[in-house]
């Protein structure tokens, strides 16, 4: 016991006297920095640095990876564009009825898949099909009055001919009776000057008694013949040279001829014109039987049904509408500014709020200007009241091929990030 307190005394003694050789050296580190002028946490961290030589290294390299993560993330957004001010859009096709009738089948339902010239509604085309064959009855009627008319063209050309030839060939007909009533004429006076001078010298040698009464009155009777026969010729010559006036009046109506010929030409032109116009009636008539049948112009989703068999539709009466869905596209809204390093063909990512899924997709086009300038009642600036606005241009972004489109919709928000390095 005694040695086990000697021994502790003595130990006492040694740690107890170590101490003081310590004790300066510790009251040194102490007392300088408060010498140098350094704040007790300074000297404690830097006491700690001394403790953990390796905390500085891993501070410094904490440092460096801030700086790094900064200048990177920096990097990142600096040459990425977003907005969430973006829908999707596509080609939604109306289709309307383009004759008036009475639905007599539907063939499709709310939200149905149909392809490309799928019949969609039948309207009731009996009314269009009397239209047709009755146009198409005029129509013979018109061809048959063309032809005729046609025909009667070179008819006439031909009559006009030969009554021209006909009418100058009476003409010296005539014209030779003429002559010959003058010759007649001529022959008759010429008796009747014969019988006259044989008159007279009968009166003077029946005065003297030295001839027959009887050859006398023979000689009276002859010369009243001859007068006759004169008379007669003269009314032959003019009977020959109203002959005459009356072939020179047919030849001058023949020589209208190509008057006639014109005439008859242009109503051949009439009909032909008619059975033209007999036909396009013909054309639309069954243009209109066509349209009673109404078939899905593209390939799509129907949706927005407005028709119900035995309802009375009306020419343009909306009917359904069909959503292309193979061709669809993102109308982004950016602000101007952002649009300084944006151009066309630059790619991005394109995020589908509806089914939490990134697409890729690049830039096609840009609106040709701002979404303000496009709306129902376009700012006035010319009041005075002019206050600045941050103005957004709709961007055409597309989506890049072999992706899936089927779950998306027209109308649908997406977040569109654009990279314009």
């Amino acid at each position: 016991m005694a040695d086990e307190r000697g021994r502790s005394v003595i130990n006492h003694e040694v740690r107890v006297e170590e101490p003081p050789v310590e004790e300066p050296r510790r009251e040194a580190r102490e007392t300088f920095p408060e010498e140098a002028g350094e704040s007790p946490r300074r000297a404690k961290a830097r006491s700690y640095f001394r403790q953990h030589p390796m905390a500085k290294w891993v501070l410094l390299f904490f440092i460096v990876a801030v700086i790094v993560a900064g200048v990177l993330i920096w990097h990142y957004y600096s040459i990425r564009e977003s907005t969430d001010d973006a829908q999707i859009d596509g080609y939604i096709t109306p289709v309307s009825a383009r004759v008036g009738g009475t639905a007599i089948q539907v063939n499709f339902e709310e939200n149905q898949l149909v392809h490309e010239g799928d019949v969609l509604v039948q309207l009731d085309p009996r009314d269009y099909q009397v239209a047709v064959d009755r146009a198409r009855a005029e129509l013979n009627d018109a061809l048959q009055s063309a032809r005729a008319a046609r025909t009667g063209v070179p008819i006439a050309r031909e009559n006009t001919a030969s009554q021209l030839e006909n009418s100058r060939a009476n003409v010296a007909a005539a014209q030779k009776e003429v002559n010959a009533a003058e010759a007649r004429l001529r022959e008759a006076q010429a008796n009747h000057t014969k019988a006259a001078q044989d008159l007279e010298r009968f009166r003077v040698l029946v005065a003297k008694d030295e001839v027959p009464r009887q050859q006398y009155d023979t000689a009276v009777a002859n010369e009243q013949g001859a007068r006759a026969s004169v008379e007669a010729a003269q009314a032959a010559v003019a009977t020959a040279q109203s002959h005459v006036v009356q072939a020179e009046a047919q030849v001058r109506s023949a020589q209208t001829a190509p008057q006639q010929v014109a005439v008859t030409e242009a109503r051949a032109g009439s009909a032909g014109a008619s059975a033209e116009k007999s036909q396009a009636a013909v054309a639309q008539a069954e243009l209109n039987l066509q349209y009673t049948t109404v078939k899905a112009p593209v390939t799509g989703v129907v949706s927005k049904r407005n028709v119900q068999v035995g309802q009375v539709v009306q020419p343009g009466q909306p009917l359904v509408a069909v959503v292309d869905l193979s061709n669809l596209w993102v109308t982004a809204n950016f602000k101007e500014t952002q649009l300084k390093k944006m151009r066309v063909g630059q790619g991005g990512t394109i995020h589908v709020d509806a089914l939490d899924q990134d697409f890729n997709g690049h830039v096609d086009s840009f609106g040709a200007a701002t979404g303000a300038r496009f709306s129902l009642l376009p700012p006035e600036n010319a009041t005075g009241n002019y206050v600045k606005v941050v103005q957004h241009v709709p961007v055409k972004v597309v989506f890049d091929k072999g992706q899936d489109f089927s779950r998306m919709r027209p109308g649908m928000s997406v977040e569109v990030t654009i990279i314009t390095k």
